[in-house]
């Protein structure tokens, strides 16, 4: 049941929720021009999947149903899984700048993954089998999630018990016969006034004090009880927001009050031993995810760039300066992008579902470069561009017959490229870069998906440091020091030591010569993009 772009549109007139955007209540989504970009840019993930050329990127064959389904909502069961799902991410996102939509796809994954643990931990299948139920209902209506997993958080010094207005996260108030009662507030929640449902996640690990914070379901977005406050989607109305004025992401506060949710919509409560696992496994999809999105991110800037120099007169190959500088974005973007693909082919199977699950270091060491590159990137734009992207006129002075002829001639460069289009290329550049939606870009660049510390964390503790260690000992001749006493004592007194893991190849022992992870598009359709 694949839907286009119109359908998914118009099947979010079957919702009702209350939705706040400039103080103001939305009376239809759907026709609001606030999230009119939003909606355009998740539709793509639509229409993308019904276009031939793209179905062996954006479509995928669901393991435990045998069905046809959205990339976006698969479960990853290899390694060609998730560099098939990192180069559809790309694609989207050189055509929307953020998709948004691939955040139902971690989501998905990790809370698959977190089931299937609780359920071996149990010597149960009830979890599973509760979570591929609702799994299949996404999958066959072909939903859009959004993921309600950062609360508000309050005091950040105290835990969510110790918060003196317990509402600052989402947390249980009730239980019975037929289900829970959530209240609380989920302070950052991508695109939610346009997906279908909401997952609600925990934001981080709990200990058994905060056992009713621990809690993952899915709600409608008009269950009763939950209010949004959003903000607009990219720049919608403004003329010179060539990008943004189509494509953009709103995000609300989405707050919850006594909300109820049937226990066949609840996929873990109390549960708090699985909520550093549940975030971990997220996170790492996220981040993988996140590498994706901003390379395709990446890609606008260096065709822009490279259009900016052509426009004021410039081969990039014959200007050492500017040669170097696009070769410096060539590098970030394909540099941290490297590192979703080495994520890939590292990836390793989930003991517990099965499924697979991208290496966290690379993803982790990918997400931390492209979070603190952004802001490089986006001078780099700058300096291949020159000045002109913000010192420029606004659109209505190209209509205005007292000074639009003399604009024309003097803000002209190339004489091959017309003034028009020079001007436009700088205003895409502007939008990007330097305004706004530019602002914007930066901020969840390197706040989305946690912050550059929980990165820099995730990446130590996950980093075989124990190896490195091993080796120059054993090249020092200190390694029979270990043998002196218990190996396993003397690792525990040595934290340095501890992080170890085995040498990674494939089942097979190695590729056969000549298979390719994943298949090529056509060159002459890939980059076809309507």
């Amino acid at each position: 049941m694949l839907m286009s772009a119109n359908e998914y549109r118009d099947s979010l007139r079957s919702y009702k929720p209350t939705v706040y955007l400039n103080g103001r209540l939305v009376t239809s989504v759907a026709d609001e021009p606030g999230f009119a970009p939003g909606i355009n840019a998740i539709g793509v993930t639509y229409d993308y999947a019904l276009r031939e050329e793209f179905k062996p990127l954006m479509l995928a064959t669901e393991q435990s149903s045998g069905k046809t389904v959205n990339r976006l909502l698969h479960i990853n069961q290899s390694a060609g899984d998730l560099l098939n799902k990192l180069e559809a991410v790309r694609l989207l996102c050189q055509e929307t700048g953020c998709a948004q939509r691939y955040l139902s796809h971690d989501a998905l994954n990790a809370i698959y993954q977190v089931s299937a643990q609780i359920d071996d931990a149990k010597g149960t299948t009830e979890n599973s089998a509760k979570f591929l139920a609702y799994l299949h209902e996404v999958q066959e209506r072909d939903l859009t999630l959004g993921i309600a997993m950062t609360d508000a958080k309050g005091d950040r010094s105290k835990r969510p018990h110790q918060q003196a207005n317990l509402d600052s996260y989402v947390h249980i108030v009730e239980r019975n016969a037929k289900g829970i009662v959530i209240s609380g507030t989920k302070a950052i929640v991508t695109g939610a006034p346009y997906v279908h449902e909401l997952l609600v996640m925990p934001g981080r690990n709990m200990l058994a004090a905060d056992a009713a914070f621990a809690v993952c379901c899915a709600v409608p977005i008009d269950a009763p009880g939950i209010t949004m406050v959003a903000r607009p989607a990219g720049r919608p109305g403004e003329k010179a927001a060539l990008f943004s004025n189509r494509y953009g992401q709103s995000t609300a506060v989405v707050m919850f009050d006594k909300v109820f949710v049937p226990w066949e919509k609840v996929f873990y409560a109390d549960e708090w031993e699985y909520s550093g696992a549940l975030t971990h496994s997220y996170a790492t999809h996220h981040r993988h995810s996140c590498i994706g999105a901003r390379a395709g991110f990446g890609d606008l800037l260096i065709g822009a760039g490279a259009l900016m120099c052509e426009a004021n007169g410039f081969n990039p190959e014959d200007e050492g300066h500017l040669r170097d500088q696009m070769v410096d974005l060539i590098k970030i973007t394909e540099g941290f992008y490297a590192c979703g693909v080495a994520a890939s082919v590292y990836a390793t199977r989930d003991p517990f579902s099965k499924s697979f699950m991208p290496d966290a270091v690379y993803s982790n060491i990918g997400k931390l470069l492209l979070a603190t590159q952004i802001y490089d990137m986006q001078r780099i734009a700058h300096d291949v561009s020159g000045g002109l992207i913000v010192a420029l006129p606004g659109p209505d002075e190209d209509h205005n017959p007292a000074t639009a002829a003399n604009l024309a001639d003097v803000l002209r460069a190339n004489p091959a490229i017309p003034y028009d289009k020079r001007i436009e290329t700088a205003r895409f550049i502007e939008d990007l870069t330097a305004s706004y939606q530019g602002g914007w870009y930066s901020v969840i660049s390197l706040h989305g998906g946690g912050s550059p510390e929980a990165m820099k964390r995730e990446i130590y503790r996950n980093y075989p440091l124990g190896d490195k260690v091993a080796l120059v000992e054993r090249l020092l001749n200190r390694g029979v020091l270990a043998h002196e006493s218990n190996p396993s004592e003397l690792q525990a007194e040595r934290p340095i030591t501890q992080n170890t893991q085995a040498g990674k190849c494939c089942d097979q022992g190695c590729t056969v010569p000549g298979t390719a992870i994943m298949v090529d598009l056509p060159q002459t359709l890939k980059n076809s993009v309507e």
